[in-house]
């Protein structure tokens, strides 16, 4: 269980982030055209997982446009914007703000990719929704880099999982 914290006020995940060297499982995830995305849909790239509670609040939707930014510079790399959003929210975000260059998808109807990954938060206001972190994954989706984010309303260290994606 890792500790975080919403505006100061302690809060939990379920579990803890993926190791480094681990080999993280597959998931089922909805794209803005209703569509199921899966990893293996990425094989072969190396993939920056930017999840987060909502692109509601201005702190996700800041790092889905800063992940977006810098995606387009990226050989062999795509970045996947994970949030429990509905589909349909996810594309009227991604067309008001030109996101282009990173995916969003949804985990919206189970939050099995957020218990999966061990990271949905466990109890406060935003119970059940994701926390936000970062996953860095090779082509073999081994974990590269991970960060979960101490305090959600904090922007995560782009810098850092942007070098562990080159």
């Amino acid at each position: 269980m890792a500790k975080i914290t919403l505006k100061g006020n302690a809060i939990n995940t379920i579990g803890a982030l993926p190791k480094v060297g681990e080999q993280v499982p597959n998931f089922d995830l909805i794209a803005n055209d209703l569509s199921t995305k899966t990893l293996n849909d990425f094989s072969g790239k190396r993939k920056i997982l930017n999840i987060f509670p909502s692109l509601d609040t201005g702190t996700c939707a800041t790092s889905v446009r800063n992940f977006n930014k810098e995606a387009a510079g990226l050989e062999n790399t795509v970045v996947l914007c994970i949030s429990r959003d509905l589909p349909f929210a996810q594309a009227r975000f991604c067309g008001a703000e030109g996101i282009e260059n990173a995916l969003t998808l949804s985990d919206f109807a189970a939050g099995e990719f957020g218990k999966n990954y061990q990271l949905t938060i466990a109890d406060g206001p935003l119970a059940n929704l994701h926390s936000r972190c970062v996953i860095v994954l090779d082509e073999n989706d081994k974990v590269l880099y991970t960060e979960q984010v101490s305090e959600i309303v904090d922007e995560p260290n782009y810098e850092a999982a942007l070098a562990a994606a080159k």
